[in-house]
């Protein structure tokens, strides 16, 4: 596949999430298969793709706010457990059924990922907010993520503001930093297993820099509202699709 492929993908990717916030993951791990890049190198490949830009925003939003790092921290402490495991799991699995898997699991989790930011903020869940939600919430984000690395944004997001009851201001930078320490700790399962394509992840970032760059710009002017319903959408359509070629 032409390099500028990916560029192309890493810039159109990126320059959706500087538009509306979402999609990232969600996106970019169905694009790959769909290229032709295997399953589980789509996933190990996307996690390193995902922590290398979550960096860049953490910088953007220190400046904007104050983040949470008491829930930050209940949430990897959930997570950890699921970390370890699902690298069990990777380890132990035959990489050719897991790959079949992975992409049955992907398409459930597109669907539910896209439901759930859909519906954010229009209803709250009668559930009276407790810190063990949170741990559990870690958890099972934890190993959704280890599997797909799809969900850390939109899941925690929605439960944080519609069971924790959560400052939807909070929120964003919740879902940043512990996105960024849950993409990099299920990395390191991957690249231990050898699912990681470094290449195809710097070609990726190399066109995600500009598009993120001029996605913050452009989104000073467009309706996010109404970008943010398209895309949810789109990958809604794209689980969809994904399912029914399993």
């Amino acid at each position: 596949m032409n390099p500028l492929t990916f560029v192309g993908l890493g810039f159109l990717v990126g320059f959706l999430v500087g538009l509306t916030g979402v999609g990232g993951g969600a996106l970019m791990t169905p694009s790959l298969i769909f290229l032709g890049v295997e399953p589980l190198t789509a996933v190990g490949t996307d996690l390193l793709y995902a922590t290398v830009t979550r960096v860049f925003g953490i910088f953007f939003h220190r400046r904007k706010g104050k983040i949470r790092y008491d829930i930050v921290l209940r949430l990897l402490v959930g997570s950890i457990p699921a970390i370890i495991s699902g690298g069990m799991i990777l380890r132990e699995i035959d990489r050719n059924a897991l790959n079949d898997h992975l992409t049955l699991l992907l398409g459930t989790i597109l669907i539910v990922s896209a439901v759930l930011s859909l519906l954010r903020g229009e209803f709250h869940v009668p559930v009276r907010p407790r810190w063990v939600y949170v741990y559990l919430l870690g958890f099972i984000v934890g190993l959704t993520v280890q599997f797909t690395s799809v969900g850390a944004g939109v899941i925690v997001s929605f439960t944080l503001m519609n069971v924790a009851r959560l400052d939807p201001k909070d929120v964003v930078g919740v879902t940043i930093v512990y996105g960024l320490a849950l993409s990099a700790f299920s990395f390191l399962n991957y690249a231990g297993i050898g699912g990681v394509d470094y290449g195809l992840a710097g070609t990726l970032i190399l066109g995600t820099v500009p598009g993120v760059y001029l996605g913050t710009h452009v989104n000073r002017i467009a309706d996010r509202g109404r970008l943010k319903t398209a895309i949810n959408v789109i990958i809604l359509l794209i689980g969809l699709f994904t399912l029914l070629g399993v």
